[in-house]
């Protein structure tokens, strides 16, 4: 076996095989994964310069019980063994880590040193090099680490293209000249002020830029700013930075170049209420709006009452309000025109509903219904102190329960991100059964989170009402039989 890779076709052999003293590394993979594929090959060099370790492969969805034994959740994905024990593991297509970790299990290298085996050399002649200059192109290059969980490596090195593109990088709603919501606008308003050039992406003209920045960042709301790379923060933060002068600093120790525009010296923002000052007010009739507007935390200036709204889309944000179990007042702006033509200067947004928070501008009823899908709208009033925040236990409870059927898989169901997933999809689907589902790979704090909550270490999982049915094999086992739809009709 030295100086080969020998597949495992059962947990007993595995275990036989486990006796010895020698290094054992375990690569589980699966036949319709691209990337399994490609570090097989890293995989097959690796096993002829480390002749005295053992190198296994396991396929991960023929091998249930192993794969459950070492909790694998995604492929490929590398087990190091030595005397039984684990003592490392890999997840992901990274020949250069694998590499590392391998020599590094071996005894051949030291830690912190970098592994050079002939499988990322001139020994390992073409066709491994091919390899690794394509995973390399995948992955900006095969000496960085890997690729952040959920997110693939081409959509990693996009949204850090993006990042570098500009000094001072703004993620925002909308564009500069048109802020779709007032976050953005006041962090766009701030950038002005400071007399800086910037960039700009529109988070709203694609998802999965929008979806995967707040994993790439760890950071779940918009807008967000960069500076030569660096996350600085959300509104917030940016308020803060700015109204202290750490903001100017920031751009002044970075070496960020102040411009000068006639539109922007004639465009500054109140410091205090994150309203663009307008001459064609009165003072009179801005301190006015700003007492209304900060007359409670959150405030919705609509037509109508809430009991009454005189439009659709008024009723439609007073219903996502109650929705979230949020106290707030409203202002009919059809009971008062100065109020009515004033705000619009004020906020310099032109249509009603009009929602505010703390103060800010969030938005109209488009935004305010796509940030209450999104978990967005929740996240900022948890962070403003207007809800409680719900611990993970509360949101697990309410994910599972937020379908009779609730299917919390890798990927989505037109696009299963794994073999598991995929099987139970298509399980659900060929029984008619309707479902909802849930990404995991786009919340860390879900996915580990579940793992407790269910006491269950693998995905996908399935639910109704709220009860744990089981992962893949469960399910595949319950309609083989005949009684997957009963189960989950009962």
């Amino acid at each position: 076996m030295s100086g080969s890779v020998k597949d495992v076709k059962s947990k007993a052999e595995l275990d036989a095989l486990l006796r010895s003293d020698a290094l054992v590394i375990l690569h589980f993979w699966a036949s319709w994964c691209d990337a399994s594929n490609h570090m097989d090959q890293v995989f097959s060099h690796l096993a002829t310069d480390f002749p005295h370790a053992h190198f296994l492969r396991v396929e991960a969805e023929e091998q249930p019980e192993i794969s459950e034994a070492y909790s694998v959740a995604a492929v490929p994905y590398f087990v190091f063994i030595k005397d039984g024990k684990t003592v490392d593991t890999l997840e992901g297509a990274d020949p250069s880590s694998l590499a590392n970790k391998v020599a590094k299990a071996s005894g051949a290298i030291n830690t912190g040193e970098p592994a050079a085996p002939a499988s990322l050399g001139m020994a390992a002649g073409p066709a491994i090099l091919e390899t690794v200059r394509e995973l390399a192109r995948d992955n900006g290059s095969v000496t960085e680490s890997k690729v952040q969980p959920g997110l693939s490596s081409a959509l990693q090195t996009k949204i850090q293209q993006l990042i570098d593109s500009n000094s001072v990088m703004l993620f925002m709603k909308g564009s500069p000249e048109e802020p779709r919501c007032g976050f953005s606008r006041k962090v766009v308003d701030i950038l002005k002020e400071e007399n800086v050039k910037f960039g700009s992406f529109d988070i709203l003209s694609d998802n999965e830029i929008r979806e995967g920045l707040k994993k790439f960042s760890n950071w779940p709301t918009f807008p967000q700013l960069y500076c030569k790379g660096d996350l600085l923060g959300g509104s917030d933060i940016a308020i803060a930075m700015h109204e202290s002068g750490e903001l100017k600093e920031v751009f002044r120790d970075h070496g960020i170049e102040n411009i000068v525009s006639d539109e922007v010296k004639t465009a500054k923002p109140d410091r205090k209420g994150g309203i663009s000052e307008n001459s064609g007010l009165s003072e009179a009739l801005a301190s006015r709006l700003k007492t209304l507007i900060n007359s409670s935390p959150v405030m919705l200036f609509m037509k109508g009452k809430p009991d009454e709204p005189k439009c659709g889309f008024s009723h439609k944000v007073v219903e996502i309000l109650r929705e979230e179990n949020v106290n707030f007042e409203t202002f009919d702006i059809l009971s008062d025109d100065e109020v009515r033509q004033g705000i619009k200067d004020y906020s310099n947004w032109s249509s009603f509903p009009q929602l505010y928070i703390k103060g800010e501008l969030v938005g109209g009823s488009d935004i305010v219904l796509q940030m209450q899908r999104s978990g967005e709208l929740r996240k900022v009033l948890e962070n403003k102190g207007i809800i409680k925040k719900d611990t993970i236990e509360d949101r697990l409870k309410k994910l599972t329960t937020s379908s009779p059927v609730m299917l919390f898989m890798k990927g989505i169901p037109d696009a299963p991100k794994c073999g598991f997933s995929s099987k139970v999809v298509n399980a659900l689907k060929e029984e008619g059964i309707d479902f909802g589902s849930f990404d995991i790979l786009s919340d860390e704090e879900v996915r580990q989170g579940l793992k407790v909550y269910s006491n269950w270490p693998t995905f996908p999982q399935l639910y109704y009402k709220g009860d744990l049915i089981g992962g893949c094999d469960i399910v595949l086992e319950l309609k083989s039989n005949g009684e997957l739809k009963a189960t989950l009709s009962e």
